[in-house]
């Protein structure tokens, strides 16, 4: 349990600043990651399609935002 997320938050933030990964390690963790859900039965999802109204929901909202923001 987290009990302060601002000294979290603050750590990883520290933490990133200080560990930079090139891109090739970025994807290597990924791919690790992936495997990983793999091995547990989590990916692929046996429902392809299961929870793409939240996707399409979140991408309308970042859309908005970005027509929003930018500028004119």
């Amino acid at each position: 349990m987290i009990r302060d997320p601002l000294t979290l938050q603050q750590f990883e933030a520290e933490f990133s600043r200080r560990h930079r990964l090139t891109h090739r390690q970025s994807l290597a963790i990924l791919d690790s990651l992936w495997e990983e859900g793999r091995a547990l039965g989590v990916f692929p999802p046996k429902d392809p399609m299961a929870g793409i109204e939240v996707v399409v929901r979140v991408a309308a909202i970042v859309n908005s935002c970005s027509k929003r923001s930018s500028p004119a």
